[in-house]
């Protein structure tokens, strides 16, 4: 633990024993550096950690106010177990919800899209100018897998700084983190087998498994610590599973991410049993508190795991620039499955994220967006708290911007969608982070929102219908 973030444990601890009250000022970081004997550096780390937590609220050219607490919640219940693999059903859905995202007249809290106040957007508008200044030829061509050499090795520079070393020609450029998911998936499965997957899980992923004539076992995940290893020991001694797909950092929709010593122990469960293992790691850059966690392919020895991310969730959902990291044996296979899926990626996009990468743009801002990723959470999380049912269970994420609500009663979200639309309201109903329909009763919300006074109402009106 580093000395800011323990000075950040004993602030907090000072707020709740009332030595700084709910509403009142912290003293400046210059008089908080004198008191605690730290650096002014220190201070401000700390009060940014704070911040992050959701403890403390920064009021512009006025200091650190103490934010009321948030209740106590108890975090959704865990699900049993498949008893077998099974084909995927009741994805169809999932369009008319993403379709959402770009009507006016409709609350967007069902796409895990976050909206383009959490981008870097005039900064992006300045890259692109410049590359199609500087590049016009080169943009008007194609820039055939495995992608733009720049872009490769500014992504390869980043693996090794996540302790995955990484060669440029170990990188494929794809068109989103979905598309290498599906690449991957073709590398090591034929149609019919079976793929052991997180239990809720990515609706996206599901979507992948079905088009590839695949089965899904779901694997029961804990909210708080991850996919659960002893079901996962049982259902490879069961059955004959073919790959795992994984989000070690922040899954989706539960925002949790497994510990290192438990995404060691996965990876070497998957090696005794021969099973590759697919990381999405999307959301890895994202966490609400602390430092970027590693992924598990950094304890990958062996060459088993395929490395997966995108741009999506934190420059630009409409960049559509993905990678992925294929061990040598499948390089040159995976390039021509890229190729004919969809040919290139765009150029345009490859080299405006390649630059922006190189001039050290993207450090700098996943500091600023992650902070206010964590007050999004915090502050839908005390809104469902004050709003839903008491008996309602919510998710408490580490990273990403998504919240999982588990409801009380016989609460059937596949329906209420119909009534939450119809007022203009929309969220991910929970039957669909399912390969068999399970968590009727259960739903994600996207945090990332300009928060107006339509938000308050979508939510206000959302309860009400709970």
């Amino acid at each position: 633990m580093t000395l800011y973030q323990r000075l950040a444990d004993t602030l907090q601890e000072l707020i709740r024993e009332q030595a700084y009250p709910v509403g009142s000022r912290l003293p400046g970081v210059r008089m908080l550096a004198a008191q605690h004997q730290v650096s002014v550096s220190t201070a401000v780390n700390a009060c940014r950690e704070l911040e992050q937590r959701g403890v403390l609220e920064a009021r512009s050219r006025s200091g650190y106010y103490v934010c009321p607490p948030l209740a106590e919640l108890e975090p959704p219940r865990v699900a049993r177990a498949s008893r077998r693999p099974r084909r995927i059903t009741g994805q169809e859905r999932v369009l008319q919800i993403l379709q959402n995202v770009n009507n006016p007249a409709i609350v967007n809290l069902g796409a895990a899209v976050p909206a383009p106040e959490y981008m870097p957007v005039a900064t992006m508008e300045k890259v692109f100018h410049g590359v199609l200044r500087e590049q016009r030829r080169r943009c008007v061509g194609y820039e055939f897998p495995p992608g733009a050499p720049e872009l490769c090795t500014q992504i390869a520079r980043r693996m090794a700084a996540l302790q995955c070393p990484t060669r440029p020609e170990q990188v494929l450029v794809t068109n989103s983190c979905q598309e290498s998911v599906a690449i991957a998936l073709k590398l090591v499965t034929q149609p019919g087998d079976t793929v052991a997957i997180e239990s809720p899980t990515y609706y996206g992923l599901l979507q992948v498994i079905e088009s590839l004539g695949l089965k899904a076992l779901e694997i029961p995940t804990d909210p708080e610590t991850g996919i659960s290893l002893d079901a996962l020991t049982l259902a490879l001694e069961r059955w004959k599973v073919s790959a795992c797909v994984v989000v070690g950092n922040f899954s989706n929709p539960l925002g949790v991410c497994l510990s290192d010593e438990r995404k060691q122990a996965l990876l070497a469960l998957l090696a005794k049993h021969r099973v590759p293992l697919v990381e999405d790691d999307i959301y890895g850059d994202l966490p609400l508190t602390g430092r970027r966690p590693r992924p598990i392919k950094s304890w990958d020895s062996t060459g088993q795991v395929f490395y997966c991310s995108s741009s999506s969730k934190t420059l630009s959902a409409g960049l559509r620039v993905g990678w992925m990291v294929t061990p040598d044996a499948y390089t040159e296979k995976a390039r021509y499955l890229q190729f004919i899926n969809t040919v290139s990626v765009s150029t345009p996009s490859q080299l405006a994220l390649a630059r922006y990468l190189e001039r050290g743009h993207y450090d700098r801002y996943l500091r600023q967006v992650c902070g206010e990723h964590a007050r999004s959470v915090a502050r839908m999380t005390e809104r469902v708290t004050q709003l839903f049912p008491a008996e309602t269970r919510v998710s408490r994420p580490a990273g990403g911007f998504v919240l999982w609500l588990e409801l009380p009663g016989d609460i059937d979200t596949s329906e209420l969608i119909e009534q939450a639309q119809e007022q203009g309201v929309s969220f991910a109903p929970g039957a669909l982070f399912s390969a068999t329909g399970k968590f009727t009763n259960c739903l994600r919300l996207n945090c990332a929102v300009k928060w107006d006074n339509r938000v308050e109402q979508a939510l206000i009106t959302l309860s009400r219908l709970c």
